[in-house]
């Protein structure tokens, strides 16, 4: 009985003492993705290390911290909604699993939806379409029946798997009978449709929620600037500003409907446009926060408005890749604008457009809906990752929603973002924009790691 005893106490000392060794030894696992597509969110693991050799280094200093994230992940556009949800109910499961998954999956953590149709659906509807010449203020005919098709049934499939999901949803156009051009195409919202329409958000938003569809968040206006998408709608900062302070804003208020209301949701080159909206004292009180997308301008114009107006949040919410795209180009220009990029001048998401179309780009609406734009997903007989899924992957896998972006030092060569999670660990993410592979060094607190990135490559380290 002594002996059995006896050797129980050594085989828990061993036990402590190879737990200490593993806790001292310590380490960061590395994730990479390549230009050449050698590695394609590959994993090794790199032990801490204490060596004098110089190198570039990175110091994240987890005591300086920035705005919190809500996600990251894509927009499920109409047509990306309809392809999934054909698939077979096996693969598809298997794939919502891998995209919103948290343990073995990706990790998406935030959708943007159209409200109505975009122009990555197979036609142009709104929910209360009229024949030409009627007109419904009262909205007797509002109905989301074409989302119940696809949208609806596949949302509730995604939020089986990940119930804590974002969700984001944006208008291209309202109802043709409230434009001025009675048209799909351009036209601006009839003034005397302003109550209506806001109804008509309102009433969107609280179908949306009896489907157990929460919508966190709106736009005002996907593009506000941009006539030329089918479906569209031009609407000036004037427009929107009073939009929001004499019509959506008070309603939501009034009906005690907490999704947030979000300006712009446009290019970079004007933050003119949602500034002189923040401005207003009073619509002021009634927005969250400003989206930007990054085909016009830089994208340091989202700092501007953060720093014009620093209590309102940043979200960046649309970015393509094109099918005629270079996956190494289009990686290295995502990675250092959009995943660094975004969140280091304050996004708190970052959404790339679109999750899913098929071998031909479809489906789009005809004359003006995008006829290049490359799902994350090309689904066909077998459904093929493209670099999109690989740009969000190596964040949205790692940054969990809640983490804070901290400070981490800036290398021209090495374009870096660094994150402290709700879990405790901490996330680098990093681009080699040399052709070859460098050696760095990271330090944070006690912990000090050296690693060799790969040239061209992006690189997420969580540890």
């Amino acid at each position: 009985m002594r002996l059995s005893i006896y050797l129980g106490l050594i085989l828990i000392a061993v036990s402590a003492c190879n737990s200490y060794k593993n806790k001292a030894i310590g380490g960061a696992q590395m994730w990479t993705t390549s230009a050449d597509k050698g590695k394609l969110l590959d994993s090794t693991f790199i032990k801490f290390s204490k060596s004098n050799e110089v190198l570039p280094l990175i110091e994240i200093d987890t005591t300086i911290q920035y705005q919190a994230m809500d996600g990251f992940g894509f927009a499920l556009t109409g047509g990306s909604a309809m392809l999934l949800h054909q698939l077979d109910s096996v693969k598809r499961n298997q794939l919502i699993q891998e995209l919103f998954g948290t343990k073995k999956g990706i990790g998406i953590s935030y959708l943007r939806i159209s409200i109505g149709a975009s122009d990555l659906d197979d036609h142009v509807f709104s929910y209360d379409d009229l024949e030409k010449g009627d007109t419904d203020p009262e909205l007797k005919k509002f109905n989301l029946n074409y989302d119940t098709l696809h949208l609806i049934p596949l949302l509730k499939e995604i939020l089986i798997i990940n119930p804590s999901l974002k969700i984001m949803a944006s208008p291209w156009s309202p109802p043709l009978w409230m434009k001025t051009n009675q048209a799909a195409k351009g036209g601006s919202l009839k003034p005397e449709y302003n109550e209506a329409y806001a109804n008509y958000i309102m009433q969107y938003v609280k179908e949306m929620e009896n489907e157990k569809i929460i919508i966190d968040a709106i736009t005002i206006q996907n593009e506000p600037g941009n006539p030329n998408n089918t479906p569209s709608l031009l609407m000036t900062a004037v427009e929107q500003k009073d939009f929001i302070k004499n019509h959506l804003g008070p309603l939501l208020q009034k009906e005690k409907i907490e999704t947030k209301i979000i300006i712009f949701d446009h290019n970079a080159d004007h933050p003119a446009y949602p500034i002189s909206i923040l401005n207003d004292s009073i619509a002021n009180t009634f927005i969250d926060g400003t989206a930007f997308h990054l085909y016009l301008g830089e994208i340091t114009a989202l700092s501007k408005v953060h720093n014009a107006h620093s209590t309102k949040n940043i979200y960046f919410t649309e970015q393509w890749t094109s099918g005629k795209g270079d996956f190494g180009n289009d990686l290295e220009w995502h990675i250092e604008n959009i995943i660094i990029g975004a969140t280091r001048n304050w996004s708190k998401v970052v959404l790339e457009w679109n999750l899913a179309a098929d071998e031909n780009f479809n489906p789009h609406t005809p004359d003006g809906g995008c006829t290049l734009c490359q799902g994350a997903l090309t689904i066909g007989k077998e459904v093929k990752r493209n670099v999109s899924y690989y740009i969000i992957a190596q964040a949205s896998k790692f940054v969990l929603p809640g983490s804070v972006r901290v400070f981490s030092s800036e290398l021209i060569d090495f374009p870096n973002v660094a994150f402290s999670t709700p879990q405790g660990k901490k996330v680098l993410i990093i681009f080699n924009k040399s052709s070859a592979a460098k050696k760095i060094k990271v330090k944070e607190g006690k912990n000090i790691f050296e690693a060799t990135v790969m040239g061209k490559c992006v690189s997420t380290f969580i540890w």
